[in-house]
């Protein structure tokens, strides 16, 4: 009746990969709420656990065949889940400048109500280079600026902030370049 699954195998499927990136936002929001050196190391470290099921979720999808509508619908939405959830605590914190996280927030939900919209007419909605690459510094951001605190004399802080401004470049850049290759759709 009930199949059993090991861990291996519960932990290795894309889906559950998914969903960890989902359960890992609570926890993290909950360690940022105790904004001291110990919360927001393991905030950090939090994070970039999700954020690497980012990677291997598609990796163990595309490489075994277990690709799924699920997949196709949760991972952008869980992806969108944890950096904003996390963006808006460094907001919150007053790490990040709330005006970059509203624009960082307003482009995925735009560029996600794009998505549906144009799932609709079986194009291939699958996010381009220039979205992998604003991904990876949104992510290169947000790991230090969690961290927040120096440790061996390196400004995290710094470090982040610095990658948050090549966030908002690369974020504002693949939105317009979202609209700007679907723009015969929204015409239509």
């Amino acid at each position: 009746m009930f199949k059993r699954f090991t861990i291996r195998q519960l932990l290795g499927h894309p889906n559950a990969l998914t969903l960890y990136r989902i359960v890992a936002v609570p926890g993290i929001v909950v360690l940022l709420l105790f904004p001291n050196r110990y919360c927001t190391f393991l905030a950090a470290v939090l994070f970039s656990a999700a954020a690497i099921t980012d990677f291997l979720d598609g990796f163990y999808a595309r490489r075994h065949g277990l690709e799924s509508n699920f997949g196709r619908i949760m991972d952008p939405l869980a992806d969108k889940l944890l950096v904003s959830s996390a963006c808006i605590m460094l907001a919150s914190l007053g790490w990040a400048p709330a005006w970059m996280v509203c624009i960082i927030i307003g482009r995925e939900i735009a560029v996600t109500g794009l998505r549906n919209f144009i799932a609709g007419s079986r194009e291939d909605v699958s996010a381009s280079s220039l979205g992998k690459y604003k991904t990876g510094f949104q992510i290169a951001a947000i790991i230090p600026l969690l961290v927040h605190y120096s440790y061996l004399e390196i400004d995290f802080d710094a470090i982040g902030q610095l990658f948050l401004w090549g966030a908002l470049v690369l974020t504002v850049w693949s939105g317009v370049d979202y609209f700007v290759r679907f723009r015969r759709l929204l015409m239509e």
